[in-house]
């Protein structure tokens, strides 16, 4: 397990997380683990994480790190072999970090490289809600649009320093075209 390469994509609501991981995953042969998703289809099968997690994400939260964590290291454990993952939507806050450094948390979870796509304040919203009506998301709603939106300057933006210090952190320009974002966080896994 410690020769797999685990990047985490960081960045706000909207950045184009989701956009990148298949094609990070696709380019280099790594399985994408995005936490909304998990969370949505737990609270689809009516799970007890998926049943505790429901009335939580409908208001914009978080749900608690060990809940997330636990969801995580689970279905770790059943991905057996594999090069590597891209990890959307965990940590998201400075504790979850911890925990996944293995800091009052017996599972640690090993992060090579985390990328952080970063877009104006302003576009946020306007690419969450846009997503919204494209998908058909029912969870982003204007209001939780800007809830979440508080939700990672208060809680997810402060790992951008904690990587920072651990090296591990590589900063993409995510205003740019979806090719050109891509391009360039392949010219800096490829370094």
């Amino acid at each position: 397990m410690n020769n797999q390469f685990n990047i985490v994509l960081l960045g706000a609501p909207g950045s184009g997380k989701g956009t990148q991981a298949p094609k990070i995953m696709e380019k280099y042969g790594l399985f994408h683990i995005s936490t909304g998703d998990m969370f949505r289809k737990e609270i689809a099968s009516q799970s007890p994480i998926g049943l505790k997690a429901k009335g939580i994400i409908e208001r914009g939260e978080l749900c608690p790190d060990d809940v997330t964590l636990d969801m995580l290291n689970s279905f770790l454990s059943k991905l057996g072999e594999c090069k590597g993952y891209i990890l959307d939507g965990v940590p998201r806050t400075i504790e979850q970090a911890h925990m996944m450094d293995g800091i009052n948390y017996d599972k640690p979870v090993s992060i090579s490289k985390v990328i952080y796509i970063k877009i104006e304040e302003e576009e946020i919203i306007k690419r969450i809600l846009k997503r919204a009506a494209e998908l058909g998301r029912t969870d982003d709603t204007p209001e939780v649009a800007k809830n979440r939106t508080a939700q990672y300057f208060k809680l997810t933006h402060p790992l951008i320093e904690y990587y920072q210090k651990q090296g591990k952190l590589i900063e993409i320009n995510g205003m740019q075209t979806i090719d050109e974002v891509f391009a360039d966080i392949c010219k800096a896994l490829d370094k």
